[in-house]
């Protein structure tokens, strides 16, 4: 009888339907494994804030398995999916069993007020939402300024014991390398299990999904999450 459930958090402005995702959903099926991809759009993209995000894992989490007992999750997270699994982890030490962070986007309310211009911040909070590019979707749009506000509230380097893979690409140009580096640092002076792979890859890190596989079920075996 399993006692995981194994969850994958795509990126921001991304769908389950990343290329990722679907690629991750085969490896897991193919170890007799389900793993679930929310969608973490719902119910509008605009009204999208990490808390959200989180009470979405809850959810989850706390939907009984078989036998009546709840679950520990094994939490696989891309980009701001990697920042939220972080964070729930970090609250939730007694519900999560493994961390699979790809590119997690940390520091991630800095970062992002660093990366607008001050008219254009201005704008958004000015006029309660601001419109932004959605690649799965195909078009722009908006996003409401609680997505900012709330990041505030989230530690930028959420720490937790649970064993934890970090896979990051060393030519991202949308999540710096230095912040899992960073991250790691901070795992590692907590005296908690972290092990930071890097890759020559961009941020969407696709460039070798066979790569990333071995490293994540490696991970996962030594977790004894399979």
């Amino acid at each position: 009888m399993p006692t995981h459930r194994y969850v994958w958090l795509h990126g921001f402005a991304s769908s389950p339907e990343s290329s990722k995702a679907r690629f991750a959903q085969g490896r897991f099926r193919e170890r007799g494994a389900e793993l679930l991809v929310p969608d973490l759009n719902e119910p509008e993209f605009r009204s999208l804030t990490v808390t959200r995000m989180l009470e979405q894992l809850d959810a989850i989490a706390d939907a009984p398995l078989p036998d009546g007992s709840l679950p520990k999750l094994v939490l696989c997270g891309s980009s701001l999916g990697g920042f939220t699994a972080a964070t729930w982890a970090a609250s939730r030490a007694d519900r999560t069993h493994a961390l699979v962070l790809l590119a997690p986007a940390f520091d991630l309310a800095a970062r992002w007020e660093a990366s607008m211009k001050p008219d254009a911040l201005a704008q958004w909070r000015r006029d309660g939402d601001y419109p932004l590019e959605h690649y799965a979707h195909g078009r722009k749009e908006r996003l409401s300024i609680g997505f900012l506000d709330d990041a505030r509230t989230h530690a930028p380097f959420p720490l937790s014991g649970a064993p934890t893979l970090v896979l990051q690409g060393t030519r991202d140009e949308v999540v710096a390398p230095e912040l899992a580096r960073e991250f790691t640092r901070r795992m590692q002076t907590a005296h908690n299990r972290i092990k930071l792979v890097e890759l020559d890859d961009g941020h969407e890190l696709n460039k070798d999904l066979a790569r990333l596989w071995t490293e994540i079920e490696k991970h996962l075996d030594e977790a004894v999450c399979f």
